[in-house]
């Protein structure tokens, strides 16, 4: 189970390292099909892995659990064969489905399997899955990439996945089913809402703020979301509960959680250029090149409940916040020129905030419901964590497309309009070192709007979190 978990998120980190091969490659994508290809796939995650859950309990977690394996390889597979684009956003789509369908039931599984007593430490163990999962993407990605080719990171999931629906087949226990009721309206609307949301920012850039398409999608969010709680509002038994959110605790806390997953994947998905375009590493070092962000997630996570006990929790949230926006705004300000050292400093710094502020998040979404809706909680820090993932790769490919092009010469501007660094090396490849000047100066700016939007969205979590205090 533990290895499944690791392989559904680890292709969320391992897919930012293959973005430049992406688009040298002969698929020739814009700069938007770039932010799909990384998104489609956090999109679907996100948005399906509560009724994943409810799959599960309803149907047979262990027949949900196989089934979602076999989609993961059949999306992975079609991946690695991607004639064009839109058959590549196909497998990515159906690879995020089959994690929903994979990741909750693992949880499930495991519960169901080991005695009353060893329940505390499994669900601990499990948890600590995601974050091994994200560096053995960034490592086991970077190792299949250096072989050359963008294709085989998809390939290489084939396998993997297989073997897995071979071994959870034998070992996993069978668990009882549960009348839960599904809601596939519901869940329909929750991803064409997100979905609309994502294209009105992704396409801007190319498009124009003021396109069809981006008004369409900006438009097409607002009416879906606004129909999917009028649905779940209706629904006897809706897989997400809107009125759950009127628990200020709650509200801020998946705030919260939303905001460090927004910062920490906008992050992966230009530390994975930047290393490759402006530091001149290969795609291994760059997979190695993100583990400073891990080490105090590793070494401190376990003396966080100690400092929530000391200091509180707004305490802690608040410092969680600074050291990660903080470090986003430090990394805004190296370029081709500074040490990796520094680099990886400001990554500590980073991962100093990642590290307070997770498991005190989770415990404050855990708390903030009854014991009775612990799977609701579960299903909602997987939720605001993969939707922060999405819009945090969204938000920055946007600004960075911009940025770079803004900061391209004018007359490469003017004779070609490229939107990707691979664009504009194939139509002046003899001036690189202008084109990748624009690029770093772009990251910059990317990664200081993201940054300071960490600082602003830390500020709000915890201004809202002392006003619901002080209100009782």
């Amino acid at each position: 189970m533990c290895a499944c978990v690791v392989l559904m998120v680890g292709m969320v980190a391992a897919i930012n390292l293959a973005v430049p091969m992406l688009a040298a490659s002969d698929l020739h994508p814009s700069a938007s099909a770039l932010i799909w290809i990384v998104d489609t796939y956090v999109v679907f995650f996100a948005c399906l892995v509560i009724p994943g859950g409810a799959a599960g309990d309803r149907f047979g977690r262990k027949g949900v659990l196989l089934a979602g394996l076999a989609l993961f390889a059949l999306g992975a597979l079609l991946s690695a064969l991607a004639p064009s684009v839109p058959f590549l956003l196909a497998g990515r789509a159906i690879t995020g489905i089959g994690a929903a369908a994979v990741l909750p039931n693992t949880l499930a599984v495991l519960l169901h399997a080991v005695p009353a007593e060893r329940k505390g430490v499994t669900i601990a163990t499990w948890a600590s899955m995601t974050g091994i999962g994200g560096v053995v993407g960034n490592v086991g990605g970077g190792a299949v990439l250096a072989g050359g080719s963008w294709r085989w990171l998809f390939a290489a999931a084939v396998p993997v996945s297989l073997t897995l629906v071979v071994l959870a087949a034998r070992i996993a226990p069978v668990s009882p089913r549960h009348d839960r009721p599904l809601s596939p309206l519901g869940a329909v609307l929750l991803v064409g809402a997100s979905v609309a949301l994502l294209l009105g920012i992704v396409e801007g850039p190319e498009a124009g703020w003021g396109s069809p398409i981006v008004l369409a999608g900006f438009a097409g969010a607002v009416v879906l979301f606004a129909l999917w709680t009028f649905v779940e509002l209706k629904a006897e038994h809706p897989l997400l509960d809107p009125r759950l959110f009127r628990v200020p605790a709650l509200r801020s806390a998946c705030l919260g959680m939303t905001a460090i997953f927004f910062g920490m994947f906008a992050l992966f998905y230009v530390n994975a250029s930047f290393l490759q375009y402006g530091k001149g590493f290969g795609v291994l070092l760059t997979g190695l090149g993100i583990i400073p962000l891990t080490v105090p997630v590793v070494l401190g996570a376990r003396h966080v409940g100690k400092l929530v006990q000391r200091f509180g929790v707004d305490a802690v949230i608040a410092m969680a916040f600074v050291f990660c926006g903080g470090g986003l705004v430090g990394l805004s300000t190296s370029d081709a020129s500074t040490p990796y050292p520094v680099y990886a400093a400001w990554l500590v710094v980073t991962g100093v905030g990642v590290t307070l502020a997770l498991p005190t998040l989770s415990a404050a979404i855990s708390g903030s419901l009854p014991p009775s809706q612990a799977g609701v909680g579960a299903g909602l820090q997987a939720t605001t964590r993969e939707f922060g993932s999405a819009l945090g790769v969204a938000v920055i490919g946007t600004v960075l497309t911009g940025r770079f092009v803004t900061a391209l010469p004018s007359d490469i501007r003017a004779g070609h309009d490229p939107h990707t660094v691979a664009q504009a090396l194939a139509v002046v490849p003899g001036r690189s070192p202008e084109v990748i000047s624009a690029f770093v100066t772009a990251a910059s700016t990317a990664l200081r709007v993201i940054g300071v939007s960490v600082l602003v969205l830390g500020a709000l979590v915890v201004l809202q979190a002392r006003l619901s205090r002080e209100a009782k």
